[in-house]
């Protein structure tokens, strides 16, 4: 029988084959993530981890808490790399809104609460990404975002207590990512 545990445990697996390649990627010039959406999704991510921990996520939040503190490292190594210098407004908005929105889930106090914020900013995290992704769809790693969508699906398997507490997060930033999937696939295919 599967357990919680061997599920997370495969979620976190697929969490570095997902990040592992993503980060060399990046290294070699060939990834260039924004910064912004690194912020965001880091941010919100780890913060998600705690809610879930908090509302008896028990081992499938694990894999979240291990995501964030590799996307905050991805956000760092963005800026170092100097890896997307075109932000616009539109990026500052999107940046302004995910963080002015994070202390809500301080002041709601209830996890519930606290995931429906950071979900809708972890979504608004990918505007910056589906704008660059969108000018430059040979700059995103697509088997770095099909990973995740299938990581996310197992995370939510190996969750011990099952709401939408702990359950939005995870199937949210899924779809997320097969909608940005979807997307650079359909743009790379276009006549130029």
């Amino acid at each position: 029988m599967i357990t919680n545990e061997l599920l997370s445990a495969i979620a976190i697996v697929l969490t570095f084959i997902a990040f592992v390649p993503y980060i060399c990627s990046i290294y070699q010039g060939k990834t260039k993530p924004h910064i912004f959406s690194w912020i965001i999704w880091g941010s919100t991510t780890f913060v998600v981890f705690l809610a879930q921990l908090s509302a008896k996520g028990g081992a499938g939040a694990w894999p979240i808490g291990v995501s964030g503190v590799i996307t905050l490292f991805i956000a760092v190594l963005a800026y170092a790399k100097k890896s997307d210098v075109t932000i616009t407004r539109l990026d500052w908005f999107f940046l302004i809104v995910a963080m002015m929105s994070l202390p809500l889930w301080y002041l709601t106090s209830d996890p519930l609460w606290a995931v429906v914020i950071l979900t809708v900013v972890d979504v608004v995290g990918f505007g910056p990404t589906i704008r660059k992704a969108f000018d430059n769809p040979d700059e995103e790693n697509l088997t770095f975002y099909l990973i995740f969508v299938l990581r996310n699906f197992i995370a939510i398997a190996a969750l011990e207590s099952y709401s939408i507490t702990t359950v939005l997060f995870p199937f949210v930033t899924a779809n997320a990512c097969l909608v940005l999937v979807l997307l650079v696939f359909f743009k790379r295919r276009m006549p130029a």
